[in-house]
């Protein structure tokens, strides 16, 4: 069920992460569901939509961290 907009993220994605970020969780997320489509290429018996959030939280770590003091999430330097 890949996203075609941002507003119909799931809520926990919209209301943790800044719009950019939102914006490279759908992208990923839709990377990933094209990707992994075929059972056997996904790890243990993971589903293709639970393997499509796991790349898509990668993808946003990889530009932005959670603060600990405040939990929001913000652009790494």
């Amino acid at each position: 069920m890949p996203y075609d907009k941002v507003s119909d993220l799931p809520e926990s994605v919209r209301d943790n992460l800044p719009k950019h970020a939102q914006e490279i969780y759908r992208k990923a997320f839709n990377s990933a569901w094209e990707e992994y489509s075929d059972p056997d290429d996904r790890r243990d018996d993971a589903s293709r939509e639970e393997t499509a959030h796991k790349v898509a939280w990668g993808a946003v770590k990889r530009s932005y961290e959670k603060e600990e003091a405040s939990g929001k999430w913000v652009k790494k330097d």
